[in-house]
């Protein structure tokens, strides 16, 4: 696990949610968590493009970080339909989320790209969040490690340890995350957030490497949530529909935070 105490928890809301409902639900979510200190939690979420700058308004930066669901490597351009980090950085971003799977598998996008985001995002100081995972296909082909490490090492390439500090990964199966996703045990999730977690550091050193928080994705609810936290190397959950709403969400939070400071004491 990393070494700065501090549990790392969000959502990504995917295209669900319009403008009303992010602020209403990040209203309530910053009103049931107001009371825990940000110093052990770093809470965030990552609504749709059109409701993000009124999500900023709606609650202090400090209390809920907010993140785009994507953003090109370009400043400005002929890039018809995408979203420029200069537009991101007017409304108040924080985080940007890159090669989420849906972006990978569904629109085609490939590891080089994810790491022209990644250098783009360090450029304008956001926080990266990289997401990675193997699919079914992999798995069972007995490929997920390398998988894995082919997309952190491609995703960071060019990454300057400075930089690194500033960067995080979500582990997300593919055949874990969605409607019909299935689960990972906790013996697994935690398998290959150390493989994750081994790769920083040959890339990054010690501590630096074992310090890049790497949040667990992936069917994450109130069942398994507790289970999964109380696995040494994973750092938070990056969590779906679950988390979509407020009263659920703090119920998770609370329920998870008090296991991770008393396994960040322990270790």
């Amino acid at each position: 696990m990393n070494k700065t105490g501090k549990l790392y928890i969000g959502t990504n809301t995917k295209m669900y949610m319009n403008i009303s409902q992010t602020t209403d639900f990040l209203t309530k979510l910053h009103g049931l968590t107001q009371d825990i200190s940000r110093e052990n939690m770093e809470l965030f979420v990552i609504p749709s493009y059109t409701a993000l700058s009124s999500a900023r308004k709606s609650v202090p930066k400090e209390s809920i970080s907010l993140g785009a669901q994507n953003m090109c490597w370009e400043d400005q351009g002929q890039f018809t339909g995408e979203i420029s980090p200069l537009m991101l950085k007017e409304i108040g971003v924080q985080i940007v989320q890159i090669g989420h799977s849906e972006r990978r598998l569904i629109f085609k996008e490939t590891d080089v790209e994810e790491n022209k985001k990644v250098l783009c995002a360090l450029r304008h100081d956001f926080t990266p969040l990289l997401c990675i995972g193997e699919t079914i296909e992999q798995k069972e082909k007995g490929i997920s490690d390398e998988v894995l490490r082919i997309q952190i090492k491609t995703g960071l390439s060019n990454v300057t340890p400075e930089q690194a500090k500033n960067v995080w990964i979500a582990y997300e199966p593919v055949w874990a995350i969605g409607v019909d996703g299935i689960p990972a045990s906790k013996e697994y999730a935690n398998e290959k957030h150390k493989v994750i977690k081994d790769t920083l550091i040959e890339l990054f050193g010690e501590p630096l490497g074992r310090n890049i928080p790497v949040l667990y994705g992936g069917s994450v609810n109130n069942q398994n949530a507790v289970d999964l936290i109380q696995m040494p190397y994973i750092d938070g959950l990056f969590i779906g529909r679950s988390a979509w709403n407020a009263d659920n969400f703090n119920q998770i939070i609370r329920s998870v935070l008090p296991v991770f400071l008393k396994k960040f004491k322990t270790n």
